[in-house]
């Protein structure tokens, strides 16, 4: 996933290895500063601390389609109206008891009655349309309105306290399934103005923030549905994944995530798939990355097996598209780029011999914590870029500084590549085509109107049509565009102390819901 827009820009940094080597140490001194302070640090039954790889750049419930933001708020701190199940792909009830098509471009939703916010008003129809008009009508530039609706607007309108009517400008067959990215906030939030700590109606609230240290929320005790077992969650955050694993088994927290197989989890790691694809997306407005050969060229020089294999030791497979097995579109057909260092020179050479400025200077950006073994991956790959005469250049920076690089509108500065992780939420190809292959898509660094037709083509179809135009749509793309370099299809590992009972699933990556973890000692009480 993306990271969040920025309040504030990260200081840009060269990957070297006294970088990485200092690195670990501050990672390691701060581990034992925070995580030893008296703030919500003591063992106790009635709190879950977790420990993330780095801290959300805010709580804005516009932005949950943002890893960083969602598996902290999403159904923690506020909901959507439904929630898609991760292991069948159902979209299930949640804020709203039913909804239903009523016409060609409208749907009706139905709310579920007795809802009240955190702070004691109620949750109503007025304040589900507020929330819809603020995400994708208003000019807050939320990640989800990019991400999921596009450029598109939805006519919303109240028919009473609990039930509302959503039209999209075209028919769309998963319009219920967009709409369920957009949390329910109170009608009084701001349509001006992003909202660092919101207001939501679920399980939990915020309790306090103290800035680069900690966060904690606490149990909503006027919660509508079952109230989560603990009382408390304190979240931290430590870049290292060592560290993360250590204070687990060090009984410091009692989840750690986005971990590798070499972090030292042990029997406490515990392995899932998730839907995160890492992926190198290249610029093409510059040169040379405007020219094809040489998009062809970095694909050719990429060893997709051996980055697997030896850097993320077994923990994934090599990706040949953006989305996943079990997503809409997938297409089981595809293969890897193949890995083909010659060819990759040839191509970079025909291209110098024809004026493409292939000795200019690229970027490769990358974030710090994005995923296990990330700077060795982007060193790997800077390697074999140079191997093949490209001059690259490595940049880490963290989630608020790779925000300017991700989304439109893109900076002027030259030529870039950006280190990405996608994960298709949803589950239908809709939600990758829309933002990474149409020529105006909210992370699309290329594309043409032709294409751009096909893929307005399949979003308007359903079924075996639908599958088959957007398993089409990923074949082609890399023939007549080619905006990526594909990486790996990822698997994740987190560390759970054994007092926890918890399962993740695919969509823990973006989502970890506190109340789905419960206190494996029964005998404690709250």
């Amino acid at each position: 996933m993306s990271p969040a827009p920025p309040t504030e820009r990260g200081n840009r940094r060269r990957v070297a290895t006294t970088f990485v080597a200092a690195l670990s140490v501050s990672a390691l001194a701060v581990g034992c500063s925070v995580a030893n302070s008296n703030q919500g640090s003591a063992a106790d039954s009635n709190t879950l601390r977790i420990v993330l790889q780095e801290e959300p750049p805010t709580l804005e419930a516009c932005d949950v389609s943002l890893t960083s933001v969602g598996v902290v708020v999403r159904s923690n701190i506020t909901e959507p109206l439904m929630e898609r199940n991760p292991t069948t792909g159902d979209l299930e009830p949640l804020l709203a008891e039913s909804w239903e098509r009523t016409s060609d471009t409208e749907w009706t939703f139905r709310l579920r009655p007795g809802v009240t916010f955190s702070d004691g008003t109620p949750f109503e129809a007025q304040d589900a349309a507020h929330s819809i008009e603020r995400t994708v009508n208003s000019d807050l530039g939320c990640n989800v309105e990019g991400y999921v609706f596009g450029d598109a607007d939805l006519d919303v309108n109240v028919v009473d306290p609990l039930t509302l009517t959503v039209a999209s400008p075209e028919p769309d067959p998963i319009l219920p399934l967009r709409v369920s990215f957009v949390e329910m906030l109170p009608r009084t939030t701001s349509l001006t103005e992003r909202v660092r700590e919101p207001v939501g109606t679920g399980p939990y609230a915020i309790d306090y923030w103290n800035a680069g240290q900690r966060l904690s929320l606490v149990r909503n005790e006027t919660y509508w549905g079952t109230a989560p077992d603990y009382a408390r969650a304190v979240y931290q955050w430590r870049s290292e994944g060592s560290v993360r694993a250590s204070m687990v088994a060090n009984g410091e927290a009692e989840i750690a995530v986005g971990l590798g197989p070499e972090d030292g989890a042990g029997d406490l790691g515990v392995a899932y798939p998730n839907n995160e694809t890492t992926a190198v997306r290249i610029q093409l407005e510059e040169p040379p990355l405007d020219d094809i050969r040489v998009r062809q060229a970095i694909n050719y020089s990429v060893n997709r097996d051996g980055i697997v294999k030896a850097l993320f030791r077994g923990m994934g497979s090599p990706a040949e598209q953006l989305i996943s097995k079990g997503v809409i579109g997938f297409n089981e057909e595809m293969k890897p780029w193949p890995y083909d260092p010659e060819k990759a020179q040839q191509l970079i050479e025909e291209a110098r011999a024809d004026g493409v400025p292939v000795d200019a200077e690229i970027r490769m950006i990358g974030r710090t914590g994005q995923f296990p073994k990330v700077n060795e991956t982007l060193e790997v790959i800077q390697n074999s870029l140079s191997e093949i005469g490209l001059n690259v250049s490595i940049e880490m920076t963290d989630s608020a500084g790779t925000a300017e690089y991700q989304e439109r509108p893109f900076p002027k500065v030259g030529p870039y590549l950006l280190v990405i992780q996608h994960g298709n939420q949803a589950g239908d190809a809709a939600f990758t085509a829309d933002q990474y292959m149409r020529s105006d898509g909210f992370q699309s660094a290329g594309g043409t109107p032709a294409f751009d037709a096909r893929v307005n083509e399949a979003a308007a179809k359903t079924g075996e049509e639908r599958q088959d135009a957007y398993a089409q749509l990923f074949a082609d793309e890399p023939k007549e565009i080619m905006q990526m370099a594909f990486i790996a299809h990822m698997n994740g590992v987190l560390a759970k102390a054994e007092t926890v009972d918890y399962t993740p699933n695919s969509a823990t990556v973006d989502e970890m819901h506190l109340a789905a973890m419960t206190r494996a000692d029964t005998t404690e009480t709250n």
